[in-house]
């Protein structure tokens, strides 16, 4: 009775170790009869997963049958009509789905085995349900993530890799980096000499060197080079990578991102061409502007000239006596000097608005520079009867700015008033132009005339290219006028006097220590 009652508590012992088991790894086991159709036996795991009733006993086929997702109950029904009839002589594997009654659908990974009589007659099947809902759904979200993922690489155009340095191979390559390289991902991850063949010969040595030198001074990179494709197609790619390290400090692989910045690249060399097509438009229209003021230009020129004959003649004529008078001699040769310098200085300025490339910023009086434009517009102005006041304000902040670019916006805006003043009557013709600080931070410039103005609802037309109100413009002055405005970190616009005539408004940062060194971008 010892060994007996021994024997039943290790029994006992052992199918609660099982149970336990059981609900751990949420894994049921059963036997089942094909000849009566009957459950032999269902674990308590089989009923917490199935969610019937331990009570009531093992659940016949027909109501277990309810419970498998309908979906999923055809692709079973032809294995569920063999095993009826004990036909099914294998071992199978299957995972389906199962509804409970409260709504709850559940993962089922089933496993059977055949049992077998003398004579080969299959006397019952036993197996297992194992419940793996939660692996389901984690794979679930693992394919939905990896979805996102490939899905965000695609639309940016950003491909992810892994090599290991120790094999030279590849370990990894995304579905983007196959596309990006033109391989096809059938073919498996690519071998080294396929990579390396991608990459342009003229990049190939640094970006050799520089995978390696991440592997040997272990550091992150970053950097571009280009790639041609079969097709002859050039790309160019942005690449970012890291080493990994084992726990000894080896470098056991490197992993990162490449991004094709092809389009980008190529938007930057248009956004270049463009630049220098707006620089070119603004050299023309200088120089147009110049021609225009070529009557001016010539008038201010001629006065030191004919100073200097003058003043030349008057000098030799105070050598020539039996007494040369040298005090004379002297003032004449200062005049002479004084006129000479005036004549360069105007020279100067008609050299540096015509030339095409700009000095660098620099710290400017707005005041002065605005004198200087006022210098040669002074008898185009006259010619046209047109009075200028300019009111200064005396103590204007400095901006930073290219003096050349500012005095070509003063000049357009200056020029444009003139013209727009010319069918108004003589004694009407006034423009004025005023400086002022207007907050902590800006400078402002004022430019008003009193023609006959411009209509409101074409007011914000103005500054668009190619568009003109003046017979014969070109329509690019106040565009270029306020390119330059806004790459110095200004706003320029215009508005309609209550009265006769147009205002236009430019506002410039004030200067800052440091800014001097800067310079202007583009014009």
């Amino acid at each position: 009775m010892t060994n007996r009652k021994r024997t039943e508590e290790a029994l006992r012992r052992s199918e609660a170790y099982l149970a336990e088991a059981q609900r751990l790894t949420h894994t049921g086991s059963w036997a089942w009869d094909p000849r009566t159709g009957k459950l032999i036996y269902w674990s308590e795991e089989m009923f917490r997963i199935w969610d019937f009733d331990p009570h009531l006993g093992p659940p016949d086929t027909e109501t277990q049958w309810q419970r498998i997702h309908p979906e999923d109950f055809k692709a079973l029904q032809e294995k569920i009509e063999k095993a009826i009839g004990g036909n099914l002589k294998t071992d199978t594997t299957e995972e389906y789905r199962i509804g409970l009654p409260d709504g709850t659908v559940k993962y089922i990974h089933a496993t059977s085995h055949p049992v077998f009589d003398d004579s080969g007659t299959v006397i019952e099947y036993i197996g297992a349900n194992v419940d793996v809902t939660e692996r389901k759904r984690a794979e679930e979200a693992l394919h939905r993530s990896e979805a996102y993922l490939s899905a965000a690489q695609r639309l940016t155009h950003t491909g992810s890799w892994a090599w290991d340095p120790r094999t030279e191979k590849l370990l990894y390559w995304s579905e983007e980096m196959f596309r990006i390289f033109g391989l096809d991902p059938r073919q498996g991850l690519p071998a080294m000499e396929t990579f390396w063949d991608r990459v342009h010969p003229e990049d190939r040595d640094s970006e050799y060197k520089l995978m390696w030198n991440v592997v040997q001074a272990k550091t992150e990179y970053e950097h571009e080079h280009r790639i041609v494709l079969r097709d002859g197609t050039v790309k160019h790619l942005q690449g970012i990578g890291y080493p990994v390290l084992n726990a000894s400090g080896e470098v056991v692989e490197v992993v990162g991102t490449t991004v094709d910045i092809t389009e980008r690249k190529r938007t930057e060399e248009e956004r270049e061409r463009l630049r220098q097509v707006e620089a070119d438009l603004a050299h023309i229209n200088r120089v147009n502007m110049m021609g225009e003021l070529s009557a001016s230009i010539a008038h201010e020129v001629s006065q030191p000239l004919t100073g200097i004959v003058s003043n030349g003649s008057a000098c030799l004529r105070f050598l020539a006596g039996d007494a040369p008078n040298l005090d004379e001699a002297r003032d004449a040769v200062r005049d002479i000097v004084r006129d000479g310098k005036r004549a360069g200085e105007v020279i100067a300025r008609i050299r540096a608005m015509t030339k095409r490339a700009s000095p660098p910023s620099e710290k400017l009086d707005l005041n002065e520079t605005i004198r200087d434009v006022l210098i040669l517009v002074a008898d185009e102005a006259k010619r046209k009867t047109v009075v200028i006041e300019a009111q200064f304000a005396d103590d204007l902040a400095p901006v930073s700015g290219d003096q050349v670019q500012l005095q070509q916006v003063v000049l357009n805006l200056v020029m444009n008033g003139i013209e727009a003043m010319s069918d108004m009557d003589e004694g009407r013709r006034q423009l004025t132009i005023t400086t002022r600080n207007i907050d902590q931070d800006q400078v402002q410039v004022i430019v008003k005339d009193s023609g006959t103005g411009i209509d409101p609802n074409k007011m914000g037309k103005i500054f668009d290219p190619f568009y003109t109100t003046k017979t014969g413009g070109t329509g690019m002055g106040l565009s270029i006028c306020r390119s330059i405005v806004q790459n110095h970190g200004g706003k320029l616009w215009g508005t309609a006097n209550d009265g006769p005539g147009t205002t236009f408004h430019f506002s410039l940062p004030k200067h800052h220590a440091g800014a001097s060194d800067a310079r202007t971008s583009g014009v």
